[in-house]
């Protein structure tokens, strides 16, 4: 915490101007503080307490001259704050190491958790694996089942409507017509069977 002002050369010429006068009022304590900072070569430091002083007599006697003119290019003192030195206590130390410890175990098991295998598979990442192989499989086996069924209603409706029509573009017509519709109503079927999957819990 500040307790003093590093005096500036404005502070240094009005107090020398101030000390000159040999006012009889101008008090003797006072007086030897100011020659004191004034008379130092380097930067200097006065107290707050010797300012405080400087003020009330410049107030008392009415002096035209203002402390805020006095400490112009003056500036606050600010001591580096002294740390206490730890006390050499060895159950405290040890206590600290071992947290020290801790917190770096801590640090290294969160950057490598994604590393260790053994987590892995403790997490079941494994088992999710499984899961998404076994829903890869089950969408495989979806696909390849709406083809077929699409291709072989093509197939049966072209060899069935041989009976129906002589030309082929009545027979390719008619195939096409019934593996849309068959094929429309199994992608509304999955479509739905996929809805219910989805939404379960």
């Amino acid at each position: 915490m500040a307790s003093s002002f590093i005096v500036g050369d404005k502070f240094r010429k009005r107090v020398t101007g101030l000390l000159e006068k040999r006012d009889s009022s101008f008090p003797q304590g006072l007086r030897e503080e100011l020659e004191s900072v004034v008379g130092q070569r380097e930067a200097a430091a006065v107290s707050f307490g010797t300012i405080r002083k400087l003020k009330k007599y410049l107030h008392d006697h009415g002096h035209p001259l203002y402390l805020h003119e006095v400490l112009e290019d003056s500036s606050l003192h600010l001591p580096e704050a002294v740390k206490p030195p730890r006390a050499r206590n060895p159950e405290l130390v040890a206590r600290l190491e071992k947290i020290k410890a801790k917190l770096a175990n801590e640090e290294y098991n969160r950057i490598t958790r994604n590393v260790n295998t053994q987590e892995i598979n403790r997490n079941g990442t494994l088992a999710d694996f499984g899961r998404e192989v076994r829903s890869a499989k089950a969408t495989v086996v979806t696909v390849l089942n709406f083809l077929v069924t699409v291709a072989a209603t093509f197939a049966c409706s072209y060899i069935g409507s041989q009976y129906l029509f002589k030309e082929t573009s009545a027979r390719v017509i008619s195939a096409v017509i019934s593996a849309s519709v068959v094929g429309l109503a199994e992608l509304y079927v999955l479509v739905r069977t996929m809805e219910g999957e989805l939404g379960e819990p």
